[in-house]
């Protein structure tokens, strides 16, 4: 029997299956049983959750339990005593570094492997930029880090063929517990970041990388790590690009204290089936081609959680998530950062937005947000904008495009995106090779840059270009103003308070699992194409209240968070609430702006919501029954975006049970076929939509965007509500 520390973790192997492993925290007081576990069938276990008092882990339920009663293993000393012997094991602290000698392993061109500070080995893939274009080392290097394949010899990730493509080495490395990589998976768990520590400090030693210093790439998932990796500190990290990421793990599984049943599932489902010893295929090439290197690091397979049963378990938040939480852990980050996002990503969603301002140590950020799908992040659109940052923090000369990409660069677009553009013009090129007055001149731009109506910015309708764009220091905007519309009868959205009324709707059992774009949850490729199918259901009219306001005599432009600031009379102790915003465009087409959930047990807004946006605590102390019956009064958030509402166009606020209006998202909502819920509207019970008004002019086509041009933005007939 073996038994090591990690980062927050303990790991024994070679223990006899089935055999009981007492684990015990050493102190000055002497030791406490902490818990037991039992080997598996192969004589592993790993222990990174401890129940909330000792006692026996030896199911799945109880180890679920543990994760949704327990805490995380602390750091410090203990102990493991099997049947025959008691091995002392200290676990590390996550700021625990290690002797930096560590760092000074030596990486080649092409596939290998790479240590970290608790013995585990990364899977890694070297590639190097084409010399014939931008000659020999050292070149400007980033990382691509995941648990997706960027370490597979045969697939570079869309990160590193762009990064290459462009002049950087990129080293592609697979997370712990996936691919050819060691350990256990653990979804972004300390150990995670800890790991991505080491990767950018032994990278950066190597003698091909330029400055030393290296910066991280990745859309999804890889930018998500790059959050928890750079809040490490690494010291030889420049900076980071972190593109259509989350906020927080346990929101984006259950959002508005709803389980998603959808996206969300369905990515945890195959994060668990591809972390599986051969789960992604060439791991499985590599052993079966003589790897022992990635032979061995399968034996700890058997491990790894089962995310999706495990995620489903934590139906509340809890305090000690928070370690896994990036909203948390971003004030830490000090390099640069540029980050994309679309308002209706159909992954990972808008929650993204609430934490802008949040990266409070960084010495600047650079944002580019627009209305779109997940991949936009890497489209025609913007694409160079990131290649200038990361020229400017981690190459440190001026950028400019090789003219040999530039050439081929709307061909290549064409392939992946379906239209064929010219690659953004070099905007710093007059400065010659004066990086310092190129940089001057890039940072007196507005950090947020927002980009309206992508989609309709080309002549081939839904095509990755946008026909306007706004600036501004921060986002949210400073100057936002918090403009109310009453919920009035007869299916009205006044600006003046009606008088009192309700209006009704009742439950749809199908609603939940009903998504407009879900049967390409197996191609999300197809979301980089102009032309993407939806199936955009209606609620009958029983099951929704829907209510208009009269025609604009002006534009109204929106950009932030909104919330529906709702009276309702449940027909149902636990019910959850679905607000939809539409555009009711004056050419007679409905387009969707956006949604929000909210489940109305969990009662308690966090410390940090304001006029404009809401969040709850979700803490299981925070959540109560509803009476049927009485009037309960909640915030429904309606997550961020940016939107211009044009002149002669009507809102549109839709109430329903959650589902139908989201691409991939699916609700596992609490429903009663029949039950009936009431809306306040007006006297003493009035429900308003509160809407983040933006008043700056700004200048715009007048003209609307063809219907079903814009990108995330479905359109189809309006009809009456």
């Amino acid at each position: 029997m073996e038994v090591s520390g990690g980062v927050e973790t303990l790991t024994v192997t070679g223990a006899r299956p089935g055999e009981h492993l007492v684990l015990r925290r050493a102190d000055t007081s002497g030791e406490h049983d902490v818990a037991t576990f039992v080997a598996d069938a192969v004589g592993n276990a790993f222990v990174s959750f401890v129940p909330e008092r000792p006692g026996v882990v030896d199911t799945p339920d109880r180890l679920a339990e543990a994760l949704e009663h327990g805490r995380p293993l602390a750091p410090g000393d203990y102990t493991v005593t099997g049947d025959e012997r008691t091995l002392p094991v200290h676990v590390l602290a996550l700021d625990e570094h290690p002797d930096p000698g560590l760092w000074d392993q030596r990486l080649e061109q092409g596939y290998g492997y790479l240590r970290v500070r608790d013995g585990v080995t990364l899977s890694t893939m070297v590639r190097f930029p084409p010399e014939e274009l931008y000659g020999p080392a050292p070149w400007p290097t980033v990382v691509d880090y995941s648990g997706y394949t960027p370490s597979d010899p045969d697939t570079p990730q869309p990160a590193t063929m762009l990064a290459n493509l462009l002049g950087f080495a990129v080293v592609g490395v697979n997370m712990r517990g996936t691919g050819c990589s060691g350990g256990v998976f653990d979804l972004f768990s300390p150990a995670q970041a800890a790991d991505g520590h080491d990767v950018v400090e032994t990278v950066a030693r190597q003698p091909w990388v330029l400055h030393h210093h290296v910066g991280m790439v990745g859309l999804s998932y890889p930018g998500i790590s790059q959050l928890y990796v750079a809040a490490t500190r690494p010291p030889s990290l420049a900076a980071i690009t972190p593109l259509s990421v989350i906020d927080d793990p346990w929101r984006q599984q259950w959002p508005g204290g709803l389980y998603n049943s959808g996206f969300t599932r369905a990515w945890v489902a195959a994060r668990d089936e591809q972390t599986r010893s051969g789960g992604q295929a060439w791991d499985q090439r590599r052993i079966e081609q003589g790897d022992r290197v990635a032979a061995a690091n399968q034996s700890i397979r058997s491990q790894n959680f089962d995310f999706e049963r495990y995620g489903r378990a934590v139906e509340n938040y809890r305090e000690v998530l928070d370690a896994r939480r990036a909203s948390e852990l971003i004030g830490r980050i000090e390099v640069p950062v540029y980050l994309t996002g679309a308002w209706q990503d159909e992954q990972t969603g808008s929650r993204f937005a609430g934490m802008l301002e949040s990266f409070t140590s960084s010495p600047e950020q650079r944002y580019h947000l627009f209305n779109g799908h997940h991949p936009d992040g890497f489209s025609p659109m913007v694409v160079a904008r990131w290649f200038e940052f990361l020229s400017f923090h981690v190459a440190r000369r001026v950028p400019r495009v090789h003219e040999m990409v530039r050439m081929f660069a709307p061909a290549q677009f064409a392939e992946v995106f379906g239209f064929a553009p010219e690659l953004e013009a070099d905007r710093f090129a007059h400065h010659g090779d004066d990086v310092d007055a190129a940089l001057g001149e890039y940072r007196r731009e507005p950090r947020v840059r927002l980009l309206f109506e992508n989609g309709a910015g080309h002549e081939v309708p839904g095509a990755t270009a946008h026909r306007f764009e706004a600036t501004a220091e921060s986002f949210p905007p400073p100057d936002l103003v918090p403009r109310r519309w009453y919920l009035a009868p007869d299916g009205r959205l006044d600006v003046e308070p009606p008088t009192e009324g309700v209006a009704t709707y009742e439950d749809d059992p199908e609603a939940g699992g009903l998504a407009y774009s879900m049967e390409l949850l197996s191609d999300l490729n197809r979301f980089t194409r102009p032309d993407v199918p939806i199936t955009w259901t209606r609620f009958a009219e029983e099951h929704r209240a829907v209510f208009d306001s009269e025609p604009l005599s002006e534009p109204l432009l929106v950009a932030g968070a909104g919330h529906l600031d709702l009276w309702l009379r449940p027909g149902t102790p636990d019910t959850a609430v679905q607000v939809t915003l539409c555009e009711l465009r004056a050419d007679g087409w409905e387009q969707r702006v956006q949604c929000g959930w909210h489940r109305l047990q969990h009662g308690v807004e966090v410390d940090h919501s304001d006029e404009l946006w809401v969040d709850y605590t979700f803490l299981a102390r925070d959540r109560s029954p509803l009476v049927v019956g009485e009037w309960v009064h909640r915030r429904v958030p309606l997550h961020h975006v940016a939107h211009l509402f044009r002149a002669g166009s009507r809102l549109r606020v839709q109430l329903s049970t959650p589902g139908r209006d989201h691409p991939f998202w699916c609700f596992e909502a609490p429903v009663e076929p029949g039950a009936v819920h009431e809306v306040g509207l007006g006297g003493a019970h009035p429900t308003t939509i509160v809407l983040p008004e933006w008043p700056v002019s700004v200048d715009h086509p007048v003209d609307l965007p063809p219907p079903g041009s814009l990108r995330g933005q479905p359109c189809r007939p309006a009809e009456a509500p």
